[in-house]
């Protein structure tokens, strides 16, 4: 059985989860902190990044658009969540790369804040992550609203899910900096996302669940 390693509550490992079971692809999670664990993560993967993809080979894949490029590419076209071509693959370009773009900012202010001593923050760092975070988040907020974009799909895909997960991760950790009721349509769509069971499977916290998609 293939492994998916990293806990929930990284945006990149759950997005990763979620998507693999929409998908239709059977694989084992185990929940290692790149903290708490960084030994035994580092006996699987040197590198100690997370997530990181096992194959039954042993072969390893890590990063979550790496891993789920390769994922797009192992199954049926109608089990994809990308668009294959056109205007909508260049929609879900742009969403996708604001919701990660929103992502990696939040992470970096939540180390910040959280890893590194307070005598030892720098300010006008906090304050230059913080804005491009905003920028990440109106962006994002800006082509949902212009685009039209279907906030309870019939269907998943993955500007969906990676949106919705990353709203859920700033608004878990960064509230204060990023207030909910500014950005009306990414909290529907997230709200929505967050009563799905793909999303239920993998909460965002706790030791993560084996769920391979019948």
């Amino acid at each position: 059985m293939m492994k998916l390693i990293g806990m929930l509550d990284s945006p990149y490992v759950r997005r990763t989860a979620i998507s693999l079971r929409a998908m239709g692809i059977s694989f084992d999670h185990q929940a290692l902190s790149v903290f708490n664990n960084f030994a035994e993560f580092q006996a699987i993967n040197p590198v100690v990044k997370a997530p990181t993809f096992i194959f039954d080979s042993g072969e390893v894949l890590m990063d979550s658009t790496i891993i789920l490029h390769y994922a797009e590419s192992a199954v049926p076209a109608s089990r994809r969540l990308m668009p294959a071509s056109g205007e909508e693959f260049r929609l879900a370009l742009q969403i996708i790369g604001f919701a990660l773009a929103a992502c990696e900012k939040a992470v970096q202010c939540v180390y910040e804040k959280n890893l590194r001593p307070v005598e030892k923050q720098h300010q006008p760092w906090i304050d230059r992550v913080s804005l491009q975070l905003k920028a990440a988040c109106e962006g994002l907020e800006q082509k949902l609203t212009t685009s039209e974009y279907e906030l309870a799909p019939a269907v998943l895909n993955q500007p969906f899910i990676t949106a919705a997960v990353a709203w859920q991760f700033i608004q878990s950790m960064l509230p204060d900096i990023i207030p909910a009721a500014e950005y009306p349509r990414l909290q529907t769509l997230s709200s929505h996302a967050e009563t799905l069971p793909e999303f239920l499977a993998f909460p965002p916290i706790g030791p993560g669940v084996v769920a391979p998609n019948p």
